[in-house]
């Protein structure tokens, strides 16, 4: 079984042409893939692994601005034909991933029109994701947004239970600490999440999706249409 589903969905032998230059590997949590303008070395399809893509203010600010799993491949700027990485790539969930070197990657995007056509798929909808996320941080109340990012979170490592601390999350949604736990307070006594030294259990999945705002399934609806 192929964890990644954008390498499933390929056709059988253009993914076994791709397998000889596949490296299986764990990514772990708070390991940084790529800084801004940095040069791109590996592209990464995670599998139980989850990467946000972040983006610095005044060098040390930072708010994440995309979410990769399962459904995609970290390094998208290799696709564009650019070798340099424009944000922040960091692990937020420790998982099995399988990367391989930009230098056979771009070989073998050349090569395989069933892996032009995965991937453009796929830039199209991250850059909605992106796109929606900005409106998102910028109108909607820190409790729409933490609801709508643990509904993607949930989507993409496929368990109800996964850690992730005050500090991490006031990164991710661009607040102060004491706003995401003011958040996370909130879905809790709706009884939609549990939320205890880091570790976080959805309790209520429909629950929390009527406490997101409707970003998530503009989002969602993307991914599944791609």
């Amino acid at each position: 079984m192929i964890d990644n589903s954008l390498l499933a969905a390929m056709p059988r032998k253009a993914y076994a042409r791709l397998l000889a230059n596949l490296e299986p590997i764990t990514l772990n949590f708070g390991e940084v893939l790529y800084e801004p303008g940095q040069t791109i070395r590996h592209v990464y399809f995670p599998g139980a692994s989850l990467v946000s893509l972040l983006t610095l203010a005044d060098g040390h600010l930072a708010l994440e601005v995309g979410l990769i799993g399962r459904e995609g491949m970290v390094g998208i700027p290799l696709v564009l034909g650019h070798r340099v990485s424009a944000v922040r790539a960091l692990v937020q969930g420790s998982g099995a991933a399988l990367r391989m070197t930009s230098a056979n990657f771009i070989k073998q995007f050349r090569l395989s029109l069933p892996l032009q056509r995965e991937l453009y798929s796929y830039v199209h909808t991250l850059m909605a994701q992106i796109s929606q996320t900005a409106a998102c941080n910028r109108f909607h109340v820190v409790e729409q947004r933490l609801a709508r990012w643990l509904l993607m979170t949930h989507d993409r490592v496929k368990s109800d239970q996964f850690r992730m601390t005050h500090e991490f999350l006031g990164h991710m949604l661009g607040v102060r600490r004491v706003g995401v736990t003011k958040a996370a307070q909130a879905l809790q006594e709706h009884s939609l999440i549990s939320y205890s030294r880091g570790a976080i259990t959805i309790l209520d999945r429909k629950g929390l999706e009527a406490a997101a705002c409707q970003c998530y399934k503009v989002v969602r609806d993307m991914h599944e249409g791609a």
